[in-house]
C-alpha cells in the first residue's frame, strides 16, 4: 500500500507469475518450453532423467533433475501454475499428475491416446481421485487440430492451456 500526491491510498496487487511445469524433457518440449516461454509463461521442465533435462537441450528454461512429486513439493502448482506431463511413462508421469491434481493447477495435461488416458484414469482411481478430480485432467492434452508433428502438438497444448486459464478468469476462479 501507499498514498498518492493527493493522499490517496493506493494497493499494489502482485500476481504470482504464470507457469507451465512440463514433465519430461522429450522432443514436444523441446517446442512446448520456448513457445509457453513466449507466450508469458515461466517454464520449468522436469525429468528424472539428468540427460532429458539439460540447458543444451532447453537454453534459457529452468531444468530441475527430480522425481515430479518430490519436485512439486518444493514448487508448489498454484492457481496461476500449467502442468503438462509429457514423457509416456507412467513411473514419470503418474507421480507428477497426482502432485498435481492434489494442487490448485488451473490446467493438468498428459500426452497420449485414448486408451492411454483410460489406463491412465485407471490407475488414478486405484490410487483414490475420484471422478471429479480426474475430470481435471485434460487428455489427451490439446485442441483437436489433427496436429502430427512435435511443434504442432506443442501449440495445440499450449492453445488448450491458454483456453482454460483464460475460461477461469473470466468465471472469475
Amino acid at each position: 500500500s501507499g498514498l498518492d500526491a493527493e493522499g490517496s491510498r493506493f494497493d499494489f496487487v502482485e500476481n504470482p507469475p504464470r507457469r507451465v511445469m512440463i514433465v519430461g524433457g522429450v522432443h514436444i518440449t523441446q517446442f512446448l518450453a520456448p513457445m509457453a516461454q513466449s507466450a508469458g509463461y515461466d517454464v520449468v521442465v522436469i525429468d528424472p532423467r539428468a540427460v532429458f533435462a539439460t540447458s543444451e537441450r532447453f537454453p534459457g528454461i529452468t531444468c530441475m533433475t527430480g522425481w515430479p512429486d518430490e519436485v512439486m513439493a518444493d514448487i508448489t502448482p498454484d492457481s496461476r501454475t500449467a502442468v503438462v506431463t509429457l514423457t509416456h511413462d507412467p513411473k514419470i508421469d503418474d507421480p507428477g499428475l497426482i502432485a498435481a491434481l492434489q494442487s490448485k493447477a488451473f490446467y493438468i495435461g498428459c500426452l497420449g491416446s485414448r486408451r492411454t488416458h483410460a489406463a491412465r484414469s485407471d490407475r488414478l482411481r486405484d490410487a483414490g481421485f475420484d471422478a471429479d478430480a480426474l475430470g481435471r485432467l485434460h487428455g489427451p492434452a490439446g485442441l483437436d487440430i489433427r496436429a502430427k508433428t512435435p511443434a504442432e502438438i506443442a501449440v495445440s497444448i499450449l492453445a488448450e492451456m491458454i483456453a482454460v486459464e483464460r475460461t477461469q478468469e473470466r468465471a472469475g476462479s
